[in-house]
């Protein structure tokens, strides 16, 4: 007499390759995550950059008739309005993107650009990557240097 008898449970073989689905699964939703924090630490870098630019365009049109294209100066206890927008621009760049970070201001023809540079290697997962930001805007200065 020939029985037939229905399988009970699973056997060893499809447990591992549900387990093996599943693992891969979740590292894909791991690397996913880890991607979307990178890039969510990179807009967050480019945003504060932009402030920062923002920052000193309005500065610069407050105080339009000074020459902001100058160094600014090495001590914290500037003498003039314009030394101390200098010297605010070059630590918040320095507190934001870290030892590396660049900022520079340059006029030709009352447009004021300005350029930061910082190092994204976090955000792009390469050693030494630089990022930067450009902003330029016209200071249009009126009769006696007035806005």
């Amino acid at each position: 007499m020939n029985e037939w008898h229905a399988q009970d449970g699973m056997t060893l073989i499809e447990v591992l390759v549900a387990l093996l689905i599943l693992v891969v699964g979740l590292l894909g939703a791991a690397a996913i995550q880890i991607k979307a924090l990178q890039y969510t630490d990179s807009a967050r870098m480019s945003t504060q950059a932009s402030f920062i630019a923002y920052d000193m365009l309005d500065r610069i049109r407050a105080n339009a008739a000074a020459d902001y294209t100058l160094a600014a100066p090495a001590e914290g206890a500037p003498g003039n309005v314009r030394d101390q927008d200098l010297h605010d621009f070059a630590s918040n760049v320095v507190n934001f993107g870290g030892p590396s970070a660049r900022g520079s201001i340059s006029a030709s023809q009352q447009v004021y650009t300005i350029h930061i540079t910082w190092d994204d290697s976090r955000a792009e997962g390469r050693v030494d990557s630089q990022r930067s930001l450009v902003l330029s805007s016209r200071i249009a200065l009126g009769p006696g240097g007035v806005q």
